[in-house]
């Protein structure tokens, strides 16, 4: 049955706004190209199994047989692998974090990263897309270029979950269904209609995201969206259906502390806004309970563990004066 409450504001959007990856054949996209050129970066940690074959898919579709994607950049943040080894093996030009950070506080975490390598690439339109997406499919990419009008696009899919021999077909998502969307819809109810607010797969025109902070950890997705919300407003924001997305399904544990930073980010976003009491910070640690664990306290059987889920955020690009920047941009 059809909700009659959702905000015509939001209705019209999702209207209007929502496409299919389907809708947007690389052929099409390159006659509406004309100059632009397009950065493809993927921030990668431990990702040796899955950025190689990524890479090649898009450089074999996106580059060779269409020549959509200007480049191919995998930010390694300091993975303890062979995640380089195998973006340049398959053609991706590879930069470290640390590499492109140096000289700035030391930060970590997801939207670092992107930060990163948003600094060295070249291209007018910067896609995202995470390195362990199995299996991949160019439309990841392609569905995210779809309208050059737009300046910041949003990928969604369907998202199963499956563990251990179970399978449910729309578990996926859990933190997105817990906790971002009730946030979402409460304080920034624009954004609502967002399938997937918290997705990795997003592309943006340079002179939007070059316009906005990246926080360091797993907030950087929902900081995006309402930096951007209030920079260029409702309607240049789009998303797009990419289909089905299968990729490792985190523990309780680690979605917990993705949740934390998660209501940090949305908290420092509120206070930033005059809609919370910025003189009192929160808690930046959080204290969850392991069962068994190595040291179990003898009345729990549990382990107390205590995680720092504190966030940072970069500036800016355009406020940042980044030598390695020009540096990184020349080697190519």
């Amino acid at each position: 049955m059809r909700c009659t409450g959702m905000s015509p504001v939001v209705e019209a959007w999702s209207t209007c706004r929502t496409s299919s990856g389907q809708d947007w054949p690389p052929d099409r996209l390159l006659q509406a190209k004309g100059q632009t050129t397009v950065s493809v970066v993927m921030p990668a940690r431990n990702e040796e199994a899955t950025v190689g074959t990524i890479a090649t898919a898009i450089r074999s579709a996106l580059i060779q047989a269409v020549p959509l994607v200007d480049e191919i950049i995998v930010v390694d943040s300091r993975s303890v692998d062979g995640t380089a080894a195998a973006a340049r093996a398959a053609g991706a030009f590879v930069v470290s974090q640390d590499d492109i950070t140096r000289g700035l506080p030391p930060m970590h975490g997801k939207g670092d990263a992107m930060w990163a390598g948003l600094a060295v690439a070249s291209g007018d339109v910067v896609a995202f897309i995470d390195a362990d997406v199995e299996p991949f499919d160019p439309c990841f990419v392609t569905g995210l270029l779809a309208d050059p009008a737009i300046s910041f696009v949003k990928g969604f899919y369907h998202r199963p979950l499956t563990s251990g021999g179970y399978s449910e077909p729309d578990g996926g998502g859990r933190v997105t269904e817990l906790l971002a969307r009730p946030l979402v819809n409460l304080f920034w109810p624009d954004l609502a209609g967002f399938v997937q607010p918290l997705a990795g797969e997003a592309a943006g025109r340079r002179e939007v995201l070059d316009r906005v902070p990246f926080v360091s950890g797993y907030g950087v997705e929902i900081a995006m969206l309402v930096d951007l919300l209030g920079l260029a407003g409702l309607d240049a924001l789009a998303q797009v259906d990419l289909g089905e997305r299968t990729h490792r399904n985190q523990s309780n544990e680690a979605l917990g502390q993705m949740a934390a930073q998660i209501l940090l980010t949305a908290w420092s976003r509120l206070a930033r806004q005059g809609r919370a009491d910025a003189s009192t910070p929160l808690p930046s640690v959080l204290t969850q309970f392991r069962r068994g664990g190595e040291q179990p306290l003898p009345n729990l059987g549990r382990e107390i563990v205590v995680s720092d889920v504190s966030i940072d955020e970069r500036p800016p690009l355009i406020t940042v004066d980044l030598p390695q920047r020009a540096s990184r941009t020349a080697a190519r």
